[in-house]
């Protein structure tokens, strides 16, 4: 069985065009100045945009039902039906777990990288974001990878947020989508981007951080107290500032209400063109439009760790969302490494692999432990 990545597209684009240079950050992928508008207060809301512009049908198709899945052909299948169909699926994404000898034999004589993203792959999706917890068992298991693989977690949330979550000091911290990156100091002298700030971790330990859309802090700052103001009055919902990105969370809103939502955030975004919306699940996301996501970020890692030489280097990418989408086309096409996706229903994916929950999460980083324990034995 042929287990290399191929080519492929992104689930998720990014209306900002690609920059050719590799890595490289330039000002032609921002767009022109753009002062901080303040947006009006509130008005009659007027619910023609959020459907006419796909919005609303991107937060159905982002949030699948629990009873029911849906196949790429469109044709609902019942939930008795489920692990029929699972299987079946995994014809195409076949389990991480079952493949794994196979996985082993290309990373003969390299050296395994590993990412991670956080809800929903190192914790289960949970009503409450704040509650989003890691289990003792995966906590142990990721501390485990990160002393024998250089391991960074990429997450949505804010990087203060996600390493309160996480607790550990093994590992490399990426947060709002990327655009936060903690990586340990040295010789940046190879790696195409200057934007970095030196500064220091919660040890005290002088580190890079890495933060191409800096610019836009005060922005999303405003657009998140708009945001909490505007939707102050519908149940359930809940706006979360990750610094560099702004999440509208619709999981506990009554489903009646999830136009008036997508409408109250059209309506703000409307008066501040330097930011975009992205769909994750059951989340709106507010973020700069800049050439970035976690695909560069998984880019920009490797060869600030000097670790992009394809040849040497193995990287394996565990995610869940449609923001790891971007990180699971960059090593597809590249045909350098393995995009793992977590999911428990059928879906398109620019992975290669799949894990069904957290707990074969944890699983396939513990069988990773075991693996490099027997090796490192062997005279």
């Amino acid at each position: 069985m042929d287990l290399k990545p191929k080519t492929g597209s992104p689930v998720l684009t990014d209306p900002a065009p690609i920059n050719k240079s590799r890595l490289g950050i330039h000002s032609s992928m921002l767009p022109c100045s753009q002062s901080i508008l303040t947006a009006p207060r509130k008005k009659p809301i007027k619910l023609d945009d959020v459907r006419s512009n796909g919005w609303l049908d991107a937060m159905h198709s982002s949030s699948p039902p629990r009873k029911k899945i849906v196949k790429d052909f469109g044709v609902e299948i019942a939930s008795d039906d489920t692990d029929v169909v699972y299987n079946s699926w995994m014809v195409k994404y076949p389990s991480a777990l079952t493949t794994f000898e196979h996985i082993l034999s290309h990373a003969k004589d390299k050296k395994i990288v590993i990412f991670l993203d956080y809800d929903g792959t190192l914790s289960p999706i949970v009503d409450d974001p704040d509650r989003a917890f890691m289990s003792a068992d995966m906590r142990a298991a990721v501390k485990g990878v990160a002393e024998y693989f250089p391991t960074t977690i990429i997450s949505g949330r804010s990087r203060d947020k996600v390493h309160e979550l996480v607790g550990l000091t093994e590992l490399y911290y990426a947060g709002s989508h990327g655009m936060d990156i903690m990586f340990p100091l040295q010789d940046t002298s190879s790696v195409h981007h200057s934007s970095y700030v030196r500064s220091t971790d919660k040890q005290g330990k002088e580190v890079n951080l890495f933060q191409p859309a800096r610019e836009f802090i005060s922005m999303i700052d405003e657009v998140f107290r708009t945001l909490v103001d505007v939707t102050k009055d519908i149940p359930g919902a809940k706006v979360e500032n990750h610094k560099f990105c702004t999440s509208v969370h619709y999981r506990n809103v009554d489903e009646k209400s999830w136009r008036t939502v997508a409408q109250l955030v059209h309506d703000v975004l409307k008066h501040y063109p330097r930011l975009r919306l992205t769909h994750g699940r059951k989340v709106l996301e507010v973020r700069p439009v800049i050439d970035w996501d976690k695909g560069k970020a998984v880019e920009f890692l490797l060869e600030s760790l000097g670790l992009s030489n394809s040849d040497e280097v193995l990287p394996i990418y565990i995610g869940d969302d449609r923001t790891d989408e971007d990180a699971f086309k960059v090593l597809r096409e590249g045909n350098r490494g393995y995009g793992i996706l977590v999911s428990s229903i059928p879906k398109e994916s620019k992975a290669f692999l799949s894990l069904r929950d957290t707990l074969e999460v944890a699983e396939f980083l513990k069988n990773l432990v075991k693996w490099k324990e027997q090796v490192d034995k062997k005279p």
